[in-house]
């Protein structure tokens, strides 16, 4: 399918020029010269919208398609509804109608909206539809501006850890806006790419709301929106990110208690309830959740990583991580396997394809700076700076719950790379953290120096 068309390059300049227009106006109204974010703001948008246009026109004219284009062309078929019947358009834009009903059947199933009852998809099949109302509904204009909306959470995301380390303001900056995998696979026309926004948002709503006190309602709603995105689109990013933020709580204000038995009390306490509260609310929504709910987890991920892994053995993407029993223990057994193959493969060696190699290089700077903290900084050094740290803690907590989640239910190192994005800059930034808080801030840590 063409989806990227001349239409598309003769517009994309005059987008360019608003969003950037817009970017410059903002960076120098909130970020004057001298401020220590201003060097930033615009190359990070930069590197978001890039992104964006690279990984489209890789789809386009690499691909031939994928789930980005069927994003585009729910939003082409709505906004020919528009044309035709305003009101329908409304109807179908808000998911009004039941998929059988025969007055829109033109739409939902001779022209092909087949993710019209699947919430997820269709969530961002909306976004894609409003933005083409201002874009022609041209791909790559939707997709700068999907990117350009994007880089808000991201840009939130660096705040709130640049707030709390103003001194390792540099290597956050790299950590969240920099990533190659984060810019690529977070910027199109994607569920990566709104659900990175909404992580970024909601990171920094839960830390403005608890440690700054700002209830302020831009905090709130964004916080509510950020929620509810993550909630419809992938609600295990949720269930990775909600049990760490209340860790972080309880680690955060129990220094204040200063009586160490009742710390120690009030975490097991907490931590407790918080396992059972869990639990219990992942069995009471269970039909919300759905195949995420605690019953129906195991089996999930190992019918989605067989799935993946049988479709794609033949092309040298798909790996195992040996035989895993549909069960929870069973997948505990798996755990380690599992964060290190989100975090650390592919091996450079399991490579088959350029798309492939560029991820394994990631991957295999992400095991260097690992083993250079564990060796320069020390195992003991190391463990008493997350002790120290409830942010380090958070981090660590919400990268080793989602990268065993994505690890154990991908089975292919194409999907992984997109499905690990989430929590790259937290294990970044935790590393960056852990290491400078050890050793002088002007080294290098990348370098090949211990």
């Amino acid at each position: 399918m063409e989806f990227i068309t001349i239409l598309d390059y003769l517009l994309l300049p005059f987008y360019l020029l608003i969003i950037f227009t817009v970017a410059i106006f903002i960076r120098n109204r909130r970020y004057p010269v001298g401020h220590p974010w201003r060097p930033y703001f615009i190359p990070g948008l930069t590197a978001k919208i890039f992104g964006a246009l690279a990984i489209g026109m890789i789809y386009q004219y690499y691909y031939g398609g994928g789930d980005t284009t069927l994003y585009w062309w729910h939003a082409h078929v709505l906004n020919g509804a528009l044309d035709k019947d305003p009101g329908k358009w409304f109807d179908l834009l808000f998911h009004i109608p039941p998929w059988w009903d025969g007055a829109y059947s033109d739409y939902i199933k001779s022209d092909g909206l087949f993710w019209y009852d699947s919430a997820s998809e269709y969530t961002v099949c909306q976004i894609t539809t409003v933005l083409g109302l201002v874009t022609f509904t041209t791909y790559l204009p939707i997709s700068i501006l999907f990117a350009s909306l994007a880089y808000t959470g991201i840009w939130s995301m660096f705040k709130t850890f640049a707030t709390l380390y103003p001194k390792y303001t540099k290597y956050i900056a790299w950590c969240v806006l920099f990533i190659p995998s984060t810019v690529m696979w977070g910027s199109g026309i994607f569920k990566d790419t709104v659900c990175m926004f909404g992580l970024g948002w909601l990171t920094y709503g839960a830390f403005r709301m608890l440690l700054s006190r700002d209830r302020s309602p831009r905090v709130i709603i964004m916080t509510i929106i950020a929620f509810y995105l993550i909630a419809v689109i992938k609600i295990y990013i949720l269930l990775a990110f909600i049990p760490a933020l209340a860790l972080w709580i309880l680690f955060t204000y129990s220094h204040r208690i200063r009586s160490s038995a009742t710390r120690l009390v009030l975490k097991v306490v907490v931590v407790g309830v918080s396992l059972v509260g869990f639990t219990f609310f992942s069995k009471k929504f269970a039909a919300d959740l759905g195949k995420y709910s605690v019953e129906n987890l195991a089996k999930t991920s190992y019918v989605t990583s067989t799935y993946i892994r049988g479709a794609s053995g033949d092309a040298g993407s798909a790996y195992s991580l040996g035989d895993i029993e549909p069960t929870t223990m069973g997948m505990l057994k798996k755990f380690i396997p599992a964060v290190n193959v989100t975090l650390f493969r592919p091996y450079i060696w399991e490579t088959r394809k350029v798309m492939q190699l560029l991820n394994a290089v990631e991957a295999l700077l992400f095991l260097w700076v690992t083993i250079k903290i564990l060796i320069s900084v020390g195992p003991k050094r190391t463990w008493r700076t997350i002790v120290s740290d409830p942010t380090i803690q958070f981090c660590l907590i919400f990268t080793l719950i989602f990268a065993f989640a994505v690890g154990i239910s991908s089975g292919n190192f194409g999907a992984l790379s997109r499905y690990r994005i989430p929590c790259l800059p937290f294990y970044g930034i935790a590393l960056v953290l852990i290491y400078y808080r050890n050793q002088p801030i002007q080294k290098n840590i990348l370098s090949l120096k211990l």
